[in-house]
């Protein structure tokens, strides 16, 4: 093992090395986030099937998306906390739990209650899943190598969607939408088995240990730093973004330009494969340049906001051009530019967090930007509900989106500053907090 290097702004160390079974962990918290956007998808993937059997209208259905996220926020501030002091690998399994039982109730026959109470409760399972996991991989890997383990957890959602849309919706259209749900709950059932079995808990958790006899910070003062704002701002923007995706793509392929539930269930998979590879563009990018000696600043917050700008623009031009392919086209790349800041964010609050701490902060992040995911839904349905004509409500839908998507990348810009946040911090508390 590599000898130990000394973390600026505090007396203690840590190994410079990646610890042994750090990127096994990473492969099985990759597959963790995986079922974790196909549980998410599987409503919007099914959405016009739900609607017809349930007799369900746009704004029902906007209803039912949206109520995935009624819990989310403060499940993920109450666990947050919890792993603060309760070990993820044993907080993982039970959320990995939830989501399997969440599952199976709509194997059988459901009215439209029970799927939103179902859909409310994996929703109270699934939202502390990202925090989670980024606190439990932040255990295997220091600072300046987080990106790309961030990046492939990221990538778990695309490949959440790549991988399932096509398996979940053979299942759709052969077998019915019930039993796509059940494929779910197996699926899930299958992941704790593995994480009982080969999950570890990082060897960097023990930095955590020694920082909670470590001077804090208040938590007013983490919470209304610049950079936890602009980093709240920004991916909210970006979630605003992938929660129509998850709720409305479908549905818009469908009723809004006319393709086929198979046609539709292929396409679905496009705005995720080209986020694919801007997360992974933008993890290898952020590493390279801090290797490099680049600030923070610029290979984390400018790296990660600018592009939501420029995929802001690309969606308000979809009511202004003409034909399917031209309106998808746009539609994927403008959303998939949005990938960029789920990758920065995290790292990015690490920095200037102590790591007694983290768990929550990260978590409180997540909960924030992740109300974009009740409210968007539902603003789409009343458009279509309100509109003259179902793509005239889609259009105006996806107009806002870009909206908020541009407000998004340009708060970022302004706000985004982790490297003199830190430094900030450092310079006000008596006893330097534990960084890591």
């Amino acid at each position: 093992m590599a000898a130990p290097t000394t973390l600026q702004g505090t007396s203690r160390t840590r190994p410079a090395a990646t610890p042994k079974g750090a990127w096994k962990v990473t492969f099985l918290l990759f597959l963790f986030m995986l079922v974790n956007f196909a549980d998410k998808i599987v409503v919007g993937l099914a959405g016009v099937p739900i609607m017809t059997e349930l007799n369900l209208s746009a704004e029902q259905f906007g209803l039912l998306g949206a109520s995935f996220f009624f819990l989310f926020s403060i499940s993920a501030i109450v666990v947050g906390f919890i792993v603060n002091k309760v070990p993820t690998r044993w907080v993982l399994l039970v959320l990995a739990l939830v989501w399997a039982v969440a599952q199976f109730p709509m194997v059988g026959s459901v009215g439209f209650t029970t799927l939103l109470i179902c859909r409310i409760i994996l929703g109270a399972g699934e939202g502390p899943a990202a925090s989670v996991a980024v606190h439990a991989i932040y255990k295997w890997f220091p600072d300046e190598k987080r990106a790309m383990p961030t990046a492939i957890l990221s990538q778990g959602s695309a490949f959440g969607v790549i991988l399932a849309v096509p398996a979940l919706n053979f299942v759709i259209v052969n077998y019915g939408w019930h039993y796509a749900f059940g494929a779910l709950g197996i699926v899930g059932l299958m992941w704790s088995a593995a994480w009982l079995w080969l999950g570890q808990e990082g060897p960097l958790a023990e930095i955590e240990l020694a920082g909670l006899r470590e001077q804090r910070v208040p938590y007013l003062q983490l919470l209304t730093s610049r950079t936890f704002v602009g980093c709240v701002a920004a991916t909210f923007g970006a979630y605003w973004a992938l929660s129509l995706g998850l709720t409305w793509f479908t549905p818009f392929l469908v009723k809004g330009l006319g393709f086929s539930q198979q046609q539709a269930g292929f396409i679905s998979i496009l705005p995720w494969v080209f986020g694919a590879c801007v997360v992974m563009t933008t993890g290898w990018l952020s590493q390279r340049l801090m290797a490099r000696g680049v600030s923070t600043r610029m290979a984390r917050g400018v790296l990660g906001a600018t592009p939501l700008i420029f995929g802001g623009m690309l969606m308000a031009a979809m009511p202004h051009v003409d034909g399917a392919t031209t309106r998808i086209a746009l539609l994927v790349v403008g959303s998939g530019l949005c990938g960029s800041i789920y990758v920065v964010c995290a790292p990015m609050i690490g920095e200037f967090t102590p790591v007694s701490q983290r768990g929550a902060v990260i978590a409180i992040y997540g909960a924030l930007y992740t109300l974009a995911g009740i409210i968007a839904p539902v603003v789409m349905g009343k458009m279509i509900q309100a509109s003259g004509s179902l793509l005239d409500g889609y259009m105006s839908g996806f107009t806002i989106n870009a909206v908020i998507m541009v407000i998004a990348g340009l708060t970022g810009l302004a706000l985004l500053w982790p490297n003199t946040e830190r430094a900030r911090l450092q310079a006000h508390q008596a006893v330097a907090p534990e960084f890591a």
